[in-house]
């Protein structure tokens, strides 16, 4: 895993659980992790269609769309 798990647990507990258990901490990170991984990959298609190395806040903003978009819009 490249993201620490304790920082993972303090956003289920800022969400309201008292007490979380490793395995849905680690769970958890392991969804971000692919999630984030699958935004970073469009940002930076987006970026080389640009003609650019750098990504941007906007590739990433529009990566974020663009998943949302499939995830929730689609047929």
């Amino acid at each position: 895993m490249e993201l620490p798990i304790a920082p993972v647990g303090r956003i289920i507990k800022n969400a309201g659980a008292p007490r979380i258990s490793k395995g849905a901490k680690e769970a958890l990170t392991r969804i971000l992790e692919d999630q984030g991984l699958e935004i970073a990959t469009d940002a930076v298609s987006l970026a080389k269609h640009s003609g650019r190395k750098t990504v941007m806040k906007r590739d990433v903003d529009s990566a974020v769309n663009d998943i949302y978009h499939t995830y929730h819009f689609h047929d």
